[in-house]
């Protein structure tokens, strides 16, 4: 992190835009350039809470899985997940001692390295005393609800990751069988959601956020041509098939434009990377966030001023 926060403060970035840096870099590093986000220090000091109470009547005691990429880059998305599950009469416990749950390392095919990851998390995840694991990236997701099938042949957490799969819920899932109680503002926005694919194929997760969505007042749900479609973004295919994952990217960008929205949301920290992207690459400027973010701004009443993008230049940049 304090290196990546220094080359982007040195203005070394310019020098890889050059023909010269084309042709010696590979595209494999470039392709894992040109989706990093602007990184803070502060990410490196940010400390999550073990324990958040509910406000008003405790309803239930969940656990939140804080993820990699997600509390490094999206650590607004973990706080507005704390922030509407409290409202919504949660507890939330986020152990201290979690680490990675091991999906980039299953996406990367380093199969034992995930399963050490797997068991390390169900350990600290072991005393939380929860109802209910909840995880805000896709492809965590996905891949915890399969611990129980990867730790199948292990005599000694078999059934430790059966039982703690079977706690494991999207954020989504989670406030779509939860009976809202907290009052929800009006969020007078156009939104484009994008499916991600570990969410929506390995989850099966797609009427659950549409329905979360649907429920924040004035905010009008707009499909995506070809929502099937992945972003290139798929684990880490972004980064070993940089160019194929451009294309993809681009294709799903120019969809999302079609549809000219005011904000674009999606459940996967890789997919808002990969489309932030493949956005800059067609000069189009337009929010991007979670859902989750949606809900918690809805909840306190206050819509963030960057969210009101340039709906016009969008519109112009899918023409061309």
């Amino acid at each position: 992190m304090p290196l990546l926060w220094l080359y982007q403060r040195s203005g070394a970035k310019a020098l890889l835009r050059t023909p010269l840096a084309e042709r010696l870099i590979p595209a494999r590093l470039r392709g894992m350039e040109a989706v990093l986000p602007p990184v803070s220090l502060d990410a490196l000091r940010g400390h999550f809470p073990a324990f958040t109470p509910a406000r008003g009547p405790r309803r239930h005691r969940v656990g939140l899985l804080a993820g990699c990429v997600q509390r490094v880059f999206f650590d607004p998305v973990n706080a507005a997940t704390v922030r509407v599950l409290t409202a919504e009469g949660c507890d939330v416990v986020m152990p201290q001692d979690q680490g990675c749950c091991g999906a980039l390392n299953f996406h990367a095919g380093r199969e034992a390295g995930g399963l050490d990851r797997a068991r390390a998390l169900i350990d600290a995840f072991a005393a939380a005393d929860v109802d209910t694991v909840i995880v805000n990236a896709a492809g965590c997701g996905s891949t915890l609800k399969e611990y129980g099938h990867l730790l199948r042949d292990d005599p000694a957490y078999a059934d430790r990751a059966r039982a703690f799969s079977a706690q494991v819920r999207d954020i989504s899932e989670f406030l779509a069988e939860l009976a809202p109680v907290a009052p929800r503002g009006p969020v007078p926005l156009r939104v484009a959601y994008h499916d991600a694919c570990h969410l929506g194929h390995a989850q099966g997760v797609r009427r659950q956020p549409r329905a979360v969505l649907r429920g924040v007042p004035g905010l009008e749900l707009l499909d995506i041509p070809e929502a099937d479609i992945c972003c290139g973004s798929a684990g880490i295919y972004n980064l070993v098939e940089p160019e194929a994952a451009d294309q993809l990217g681009e294709r799903k960008a120019r969809n999302i434009l079609d549809t000219a929205p005011e904000l674009i949301a999606t459940a996967n920290p890789g997919c808002l990377l990969q489309i932030n992207a493949a956005l800059a690459r067609l000069g189009a400027t337009i929010p991007t966030v979670h859902p989750v973010e949606i809900v918690d701004a809805s909840l306190r009443g206050v819509i963030p001023a960057e969210w009101f993008g340039r709906v016009g230049e969008a519109s112009a940049a899918a023409a061309d």
